[in-house]
Formats: structure tokens, sequence, C-alpha cells
């Protein structure tokens, strides 16, 4: 919990810190989340786990910031109105503390800092650029944005905004957005970043068409690592900041699938290492989910699984090894492949 000390009240903002191990300086990425519907109180916090190990496997310490109102912090969620300015500023303001707390870590290298943010978090990002803090050397903004579908003309509040955010910003951005995102229409993004750059605002847009059901999921989608992390990588190593996986760090990154070992088809529910009926339910309901999934046993006794976000291969194992007692977990079948190797 980081303080934000305003006034006569100090709110306390939620903060997963993610630091690789050694003695760093490391650089920084700071990831900003969205907004759910409904209560804020009520979201969730944040882990974007496969930006994470992007980040990690490169070195970075990650930050991951809940803003006031929003999960387990403090104060209650500044919406401003139908002011959209007022409320990618606010908003900014929270992130702005949390790092006023990182950068005095001895950990932390206040010289190289990247903020990237996605839905509202990505218009949080924007708004921060406003405020030059100093070491940010990058902002990457991942359907940025805040539908406000009861604000007249809204779409045209983000993108006066825009360029009211490009002219205050000199820092060098990088914008995803796809044109089947079911919160902002393209003439409303493409809008937005024709704003802050005829204001004088540095922003490469990378428009990447359709994805899937819905373009504003990309970020958060394994599927889409293959658009936003070349074009990420790219960028860092413009504004001169880490952009290659390193071998010290290479246990942080997401693990490639597995080879078919043929040890078993998907459906021997029979040949299953844990033959408990624990373990038989969890694998028939993993059976039904679609990809990406994973199932991880242990031959001693253990199992656990995880499908959809982020890295469910580490989270099934996770989860497996959070059910043995003794022994240890290995993935028995991802996606429609049993992966399984028994040991002799």
């Amino acid at each position: 919990m980081v303080p934000k000390k305003g006034g006569l009240f100090t709110t306390e903002l939620e903060t997963t810190l993610y630091v690789p191990e050694g003695t760093g300086p490391f650089p920084i990425a700071v990831i900003n989340h969205g907004k759910a519907n409904g209560d804020p109180r009520f979201q969730a916090r944040y882990k974007p786990l496969g930006a994470v190990r992007f980040f990690l496997s490169r070195g970075y310490a990650v930050v991951v910031p809940m803003r006031q109102g929003f999960s387990k912090s403090t104060g209650s969620y500044i919406g401003g109105g139908c002011n959209i300015e007022s409320n990618g500023r606010e908003q900014a303001g929270d992130v702005a503390a949390v790092l006023d707390h990182v950068v005095a870590q001895p950990w932390a290298d206040k010289s190289r800092i990247v903020v990237v943010g996605q839905s509202h978090g990505g218009w949080t990002t924007l708004a921060f650029g406003t405020l030059h803090y100093p070491g940010v050397k990058g902002l990457i903004d991942f359907a940025g944005g805040l539908r406000q579908e009861n604000c007249v003309a809204w779409q045209n509040g983000l993108i006066g905004a825009a360029g009211t955010y490009g002219k205050e910003t000199r820092t060098p951005s990088l914008w995803f957005y796809g044109d089947n995102d079911s919160y902002f229409p393209p003439f409303a993004w493409k809008g937005m970043h024709e704003s802050y750059v005829a204001s004088g605002g540095r922003a490469k847009l990378v428009a990447f068409g359709t994805f899937g059901g819905d373009s504003h999921a990309m970020f958060g989608s394994p599927a889409g690592a293959p658009i936003w992390q070349p074009e990420v990588a790219s960028f860092l190593r413009e504004i001169g900041l880490p952009d290659q996986p390193l071998p010290e760090f290479a246990r942080y990154a997401v693990a490639a699938r597995p080879p078919a070992s043929g040890f078993a088809p998907l459906d021997a529910i029979d040949r299953v290492p844990d033959q408990s009926a624990a373990s038989l339910g969890g694998y028939r309901v993993f059976l039904t989910k679609t990809s990406p999934r994973a199932f991880a046993a242990n031959a001693q006794g253990g199992w656990g699984s995880a499908w959809g976000g982020d890295d469910p291969m580490g989270r099934a194992m996770d989860n497996c090894a959070r059910k043995s007692t003794a022994g240890e977990c290995h993935l028995y079948a991802v996606d429609d492949k049993v992966v399984w190797n028994p040991t002799p």
C-alpha cells in the first residue's frame, strides 16, 4: 500500500511490484489498469502477467498500481463527470504518487522509466505524459480512452482532450488500436491520434485491424503478443531502453508450449497421473475449456489447471504446486495436446 498525501487525508494505493532477483538498479515499467463496469471498489487487482513477464525477462522492475477507489485502494474514484480531460489528469496523479515511492527504492533506476496502460489505463498514461515526470522515456497506450455513453458527444470529448494532452507532452508514445474495438470506433481513435499529433504530440499509431471478437482485448490476450511485443521492443530500442530478453532473466519469460509427447490421447482420462476424484473432475472441466488452457499434474498426487488470460501454463503449475504435498508437478496437457513425459 503506497501512501498518497493530499490535504488532510492520505490515500493508500494498492500496488503490485514485480522485481527481478538481484540488486539492480532496474529500469521501471509501470502498467496502468482499465475500468470495468460497476463499482470500482469491486474491481479485482490487476495482474497483466503476460506483459509483466515481457518486461521482467528484459530486466525491468514492473509496477502495477490500483488507482484511488479501485480494488483495495482507499478513497473514492474521481470521475470528473463528462470532463474526460480532468478525469485523466486525476488518474495520472495517482500514478505519479506511486512512482514517487518506487524511484526512492534502491533497486529502481529512476532515470529509465516507461509507462504503459490499457483502456482507461491507456488514457491515464496519455494524461500522465503532461506531467513531464523525470526519467520517463516513453508512453505506451493500448486502446486508451473511457466510454461515457451518458455524456453528449463523448467521442468528440476524447478527441479534444487528446489534443490538449498532445500539446502539453513531449515524451514519445506508441498507440495500439483495432478496428473492431467494442469501446472506441475507428473514427474516435483515429481522431484522437490526429488531434494529439496536430497539437505537437509525438505518437506512432499501430492500427492492427480486427482481432478476435473484440480488438479492445488484444493486450490481455496471449494471441495478441505477436502483434504488440515486436512493436513495443522496437519502441523501447528507439527510446534507449532495454528491448531484448536477457539470459540472466530468462526464467521470467513466458515458456514456449512443450511438444506433444504421445503419452496418451487428450480425452483418455484414465491416463491422468493423479487419479483422485478431484483431479479427474478438474481434468473433465479442463477438457470443456477453449485454448489457451493447461493442466498440470503430480504423479504422487496433485493437480492444477488454468485457461484464458495470461500464461495459463504457469498458472496451472502454480495451482498444482499448492495442492501437492510431495514430488514435483509437470505439465500434462496444453491446449489440445498431451505433453506429459513420464519419468523412468
